[in-house]
Order: structure tokens, then C-alpha cells, then sequence
């Protein structure tokens, strides 16, 4: 039986998920991908977990993208026209789906595919040392498959000029372009993730996952579409537990006991 090529961490208030192919540079292939997706399932199953943390095994990459050696049908590539159901687009929509806050530990490069992820992801911590990129078009494709969760980050000419060049750019970059929140030396990685876990989880989990989902839905709406809808999610939200017991705090000046519900 082979290894797993994704293993978790389960920590009383949160998950880490590791790619686990290091020798690989933790490429993406099927196997990786249902890791995750069993894993992001795991995590909202578990009552406790509050923030999933992705990374990658090592501190030579977050993820290099699709695994262009691996066997037939498990390419990044393999597209079945009469059904298309690509495992890296499944993976997007399923990351994009998670009630969970998922923070991007960025462990070292982050290319192609591998930035797809990290774009998938709702924050992001990254290295001095990691480089980013989409050089998919050095080997006569296009980004296409990541592209939908680029473009939400990124400026079009930006955007653009990193698919048609395929030039690789540093952290501060990353930074600079809104990739990434935070850059740090690789030996304060751990700790700033710690802190921004330590941060999400005093949060109302319930206002955290309501608010995903409306940010999801807004995205895609029209003006007057994303108003009326921010106004019956604020009615929702006010009727929670966690809104009563936020108020309920704040009047007594004391810190909040969220229920999550």
C-alpha cells in the first residue's frame, strides 16, 4: 500500500494539512488532491477545529504545481471532454466551499498549480525564500484551471503579464501584488502562522462562516444584487447565537463564549 501524500495534524482548535511529497516539491496530482478534500471535510466535521492550516512538507516548496511525471489520467492536464471533471478544479471548488477560514502556510515555492492553491486559500504566510510564478506557458500551455481565483486577487495587466512571461518574482512581490498578507524569515514561519491561528479562533465562528459564504456570493453579483443580499445576510447573522452573545458581552465587558452557532 502506498504512503499517503497528504497527512493532518489535528490540534484541539485547529487542523494543519501537509502535502507530503517533498522529493516531488509537493506536487499536485489526484492522490494530493482528495488528501486535502478528505481533510477539509475532516476539519468541518470536527466541532473543535476552527482554522485549517495548508503547507507543504520541507522548506523547498508550498506546492510546484502539477505533477507533469506522473502516470496517465493523473495529469493536471488530463481533461475528458465528454466529462470534465479535473481533479485540480474539483479541488478549487471544494477549497472555495469550505466553511472554515484556510490559511496558506507558505513553506518555500509556490508555482503554477501551487499558486493556484495558494489563491484558493483565504489568507496566506509566506517565507523570505519562497518564489511564485505561473510558467506554464514555457511549456506551451496556459494557466486556464487557476486562473478564475487569480484573477479575484490580481490586476488584469498583472495578471497577464505573469501568464504570458512566466517570470518567477520573490515574496515581497507577492506581497506587493496582495498574493500573500505577510512575509516573514523562514525561522519565524511557525510562530506568525501560530498567531494569526491564536487570533481566528477568539472569533465568532458563526459570523466567521456565514461570512465566507456571503463573500462567495457576492463575488460573482451585480451591484444592487450584492446589496440586497449583504441585507438579508445581516438579518441572518443578527439572529444568531453568537451575535446575541457577542452584544450580550460587550455590554458586560467581558469576553465573548461563542457557541459557533
Amino acid at each position: 500500500m502506498s504512503e499517503p501524500e497528504v497527512h493532518v495534524l489535528r490540534r484541539p482548535d485547529h487542523h494543519v494539512v501537509t502535502i507530503d511529497r517533498e522529493a516531488q516539491r509537493n506536487a499536485l496530482g489526484d492522490g494530493v488532491a482528495r488528501g486535502i478534500m478528505r481533510a477539509l471535510d475532516d476539519a468541518e466535521a470536527d466541532p473543535g477545529c476552527r482554522v485549517v492550516v495548508l503547507t507543504g512538507r520541507g522548506d523547498r516548496a508550498f506546492c510546484a504545481g502539477g505533477d507533469l511525471k506522473t502516470k496517465a489520467g493523473d495529469s493536471p492536464f488530463d481533461v475528458d471532454a465528454s466529462e470534465p471533471r479535473n481533479f485540480v478544479v474539483t479541488l478549487l471548488r471544494r477549497m472555495e466551499q469550505c466553511r472554515l477560514p484556510i490559511i496558506a502556510r507558505v513553506n518555500g515555492h509556490a508555482v503554477a498549480g501551487g499558486l493556484g492553491l495558494l489563491c484558493a486559500c483565504d489568507l496566506a504566510i509566506t517565507t523570505d525564500r519562497a518564489k511564485f510564478g505561473t510558467p506554464e506557458v514555457g511549456i506551451g500551455v496556459f494557466p486556464m484551471m487557476i486562473l478564475p481565483h487569480m484573477q479575484r486577487i490580481l490586476p488584469p495587466r498583472r495578471l497577464l503579464e505573469l501568464c504570458l512571461t512566466g517570470d518567477l518574482f520573490d515574496a515581497n512581490q507577492a506581497l506587493a501584488m496582495g498574493l500573500v498578507n505577510t512575509v516573514v524569515p523562514a525561522e519565524q514561519l511557525d510562530a506568525s502562522v501560530d498567531a494569526l491561528v491564536a487570533k481566528l479562533v477568539t472569533r465568532s465562528p458563526a459570523a466567521i462562516k456565514l461570512g465566507k459564504m456571503g463573500l462567495a456570493a457576492m463575488r460573482d453579483m451585480v451591484l444592487d444584487q450584492a446589496l440586497e443580499y449583504a441585507q438579508l445576510m445581516i438579518a441572518t447573522m443578527t439572529r444568531t447565537e453568537d451575535a446575541a452573545e457577542g452584544l450580550d458581552a460587550f455590554r458586560a465587558k467581558r469576553p465573548p463564549v461563542w457557541s459557533g452557532t
